[in-house]
């Protein structure tokens, strides 16, 4: 096995001193950009990693980043942050950080639980998840300068331009408009939205999608989709209930684009009773359920998401919290998904499934094998 790169190779490669590499790894925030993107590049090209015990020694940092263990409140769409905390569990392991998990019943003791972790200096950043209106947590950690970052954008305030809130997020409005094209590509025209009661940050978002091509490809007005547009609580009996409902009112879609998968569950059951069997839905999340049934869904690129919430941490690819401010527009990443079409099976028989897989923004690639974000 060959030696392990050290810094003084890192520095050799970068043309810089070891100084200026130690200060990339710990202060990157004091080091001009270009020299900081030359030393990141060196870095990436040689594999090099900081010895992380040394280094929590020298810093009197724990290397260390917090997340609540949210309960599972669905076996169908809870899978998501299980998905999302494995992925940024692994990435964080990669640049020599851990991640703790802890527990709380709310907001406040979620709060409560952060003050605890930093007053005894167990913890140095958070990771905040299913962000909603008025979230107490982040304005608390905003205004005793704890570091963090949230999966789910601070809905209600200015979240494009504001420095002081770090977010990552799926861009839920292009899954939806993927979605809704998909099926108008398919020569579906009236196409219902099953989507969450509003306001519902994430759920009105994923629907402004749906909306957005209706408008363009359809020329549908608001009365139109008004017409289209029903709402269930999370849940595929409540889905199911809904459904039922518009069919039994003499409602007869060609179409449906739905907010989660637990919805598009329900909604395909609900259908299949109706004798609409071969009605095209689409889900989002992407969940096993939605593979198993032959349900298209739209899948939400966690790996992206955990990545991006790392680098705005810690920067493309350093090993501490970068610190210092952020301008306006710096402070997000809006990460693209993709949309996964299968052929339906009938249910309750599970039979075969083709998937493929179509970009947001449009791209296709094909693929054929069988084979998840909790709303406000």
């Amino acid at each position: 096995m060959g030696q392990l790169p050290t810094v003084e190779d890192v520095a050799r490669v970068a043309s810089v001193s070891r100084q200026t590499v130690s200060n990339v790894l710990n202060s990157p925030h004091i080091v001009k950009q270009a020299t900081r993107a030359r030393v990141e590049e060196a870095i990436a090209q040689l594999g090099y990693r900081q010895n992380a015990s040394a280094r929590r020694l020298r810093t009197q940092k724990s290397a260390t980043i917090g997340i609540r263990l949210d309960p599972m409140r669905n076996g169908i769409s809870g899978s998501i942050l299980d998905r999302f905390l494995h992925a940024l569990t692994e990435r964080a392991d990669a640049r020599g950080m851990r991640v703790l998990l802890f527990t709380a019943e709310d907001p406040d003791g979620e709060i409560a639980q952060i003050r605890r972790l930093r007053d005894g200096s167990d913890v140095d950043a958070f990771v905040l998840t299913s962000t909603f209106h008025g979230d107490p947590r982040t304005q608390w950690l905003i205004d005793n300068r704890v570091p963090f970052v949230t999966f789910g954008r601070p809905w209600g305030i200015d979240d494009m331009n504001d420095p002081q809130h770090l977010w990552v997020d799926v861009d839920g409005a292009a899954g939806g408009r993927a979605a809704t094209n998909h099926l108008l590509d398919g020569g579906a025209r009236r196409i219902v939205h099953l989507g969450w009661p509003s306001p519902s940050g994430t759920g009105d978002d994923r629907r402004r999608g749906w909306e957005d091509a209706m408008r363009e490809r359809t020329g549908a007005t608001s009365d139109e989709l008004a017409a289209l547009t029903i709402t269930a609580e999370e849940g595929v009996a409540q889905a199911m209930a809904a459904v039922s409902a518009l069919l039994a009112d003499g409602v007869r879609p060609d179409g449906m684009v739905c907010a989660s998968d637990s919805l598009a569950l329900g909604a395909m059951m609900a259908a299949t009773s109706a004798g609409l069997a071969g009605l095209p839905i689409v889900g989002f999340d992407n969940t096993p359920v939605a593979a198993a049934v032959g349900l298209s869904s739209v899948e939400q690129s966690l790996g992206d998401v955990a990545a991006g919430a790392l680098e705005l941490l810690m920067g493309r690819t350093g090993s501490d919290l970068i610190g210092g401010e952020l301008t306006p527009g710096e402070a997000h990443r809006l990460v693209t998904p993709v949309l996964v079409v299968r052929t339906p099976n009938r249910l309750p028989l599970f039979d075969s499934t083709t998937e493929s897989t179509i970009s947001a923004v449009g791209n296709v690639a094909a693929d054929t094998h069988s084979e998840r974000k909790n709303h406000e």
